[in-house]
């Protein structure tokens, strides 16, 4: 037996989010990058409330800073427009303050437009939200939203949808729903990024999104969060966790991703902190470890994270 839940309606294709009628009375919120770009324009809406200063990886603190600067507002909506940093915040706020959902991706592989979870970070730690509540009334995803991205910041978006659907295939709570979305999933955006191919890539992270979404991402997540936490970006982080959880796992994606990831010529990561003290984080992030397809001992994550810091 197993369940599938996704948002109850999804836009895709160029021009979708520029075309979309949007509720008058909304709060947008986005970040800095996105406002510069000029992307707040392309919507054809005009937002009296607009709070723009998302920041990556963003704390818990900015959700609650929202909250108390707008509840007293009038307006029935909120609409996440920014990567996952943004969607992440978007809803978590939409659904403390009980408001109409509509995220829009500006840029492809969090999948954060078709979950129910929304990570951030909360006394300096990364931690994941999981909660019907966060699911999307209305998911948007527009290819245009690729032109002019730069491309570190699309690399990372690529190998984050990489890494979550492969990972959520091999998840022992998959099902044959999500495996069947997370291997089309990867072989579109395997093909998207050898071949440049946006439309792809925007597809990819989508299906990535609704099959890792109704499964798990696993031991590559789990692993990452301290580099995060350290200032590498979470693409970056996963390019080489997720890489060396494959292997740890013999999943049969290890190959192709550690193709992808040479492709992208990522710079090497490595973890300053203690090693033993980081597996003990990392230990208590049963949501990715518990769906681990084998089982992960303390000493199986600092023999990975030593592994990882020597490559």
């Amino acid at each position: 037996m197993f369940t599938i839940k996704q948002p109850s309606k999804i836009l895709f294709g160029k021009n979708s989010a520029s075309n979309y009628e949007y509720p008058k009375k909304s709060l947008l919120i986005t970040s800095s990058g996105a406002k510069n770009r000029n992307w707040i324009s392309y919507l054809n809406f005009d937002s009296e409330l607009i709070f723009d200063q998302v920041e990556s990886n963003p704390s818990i603190n900015t959700t609650e800073k929202i909250i108390t600067n707008f509840q007293n507002h009038d307006f029935s909506t909120i609409i996440g427009l920014g990567g996952g940093s943004v969607l992440d915040v978007a809803k978590f706020v939409a659904s403390k303050l009980n408001k109409f959902k509509i995220l829009i991706p500006t840029n492809f592989g969090s999948g954060s437009e078709v979950t129910r979870i929304s990570v951030l970070k909360v006394n300096g730690n990364k931690k994941s939200f999981h909660d019907d509540n966060l699911f999307a009334d209305v998911a948007i995803v527009d290819s245009n939203f690729i032109k002019n991205t730069n491309p570190k910041l699309l690399q990372n978006s690529a190998i984050d949808a990489c890494a979550q659907c492969s990972e959520a295939f091999d998840s022992k709570i998959s099902n044959p729903y999500t495996k069947f979305l997370c291997n089309a999933a990867f072989d579109m955006l395997e093909d998207a990024i050898l071949n440049k191919n946006n439309e792809k890539l925007a597809l990819g992270s989508l299906m990535s999104g609704l099959g890792f979404g109704n499964s798990s991402t696993t031991f590559g997540h789990a692993l990452s969060y301290v580099y995060s936490n350290e200032g590498y970006s979470h693409g970056h982080a996963l390019a080489f966790t997720t890489q060396f959880a494959h292997k740890f796992n013999s999943s049969k994606y290890y190959e192709r991703f550690k193709k992808i990831v040479e492709t992208f010529n990522f710079n090497k990561i490595n973890l300053k902190q203690d090693t033993e003290k980081a597996a003990e984080l990392i230990l208590e992030d049963r949501k990715h470890l518990d769906n681990n397809p084998l089982p992960i001992t303390k000493n199986d994550i600092i023999s990975t994270l030593k592994k990882i810091n020597s490559q």
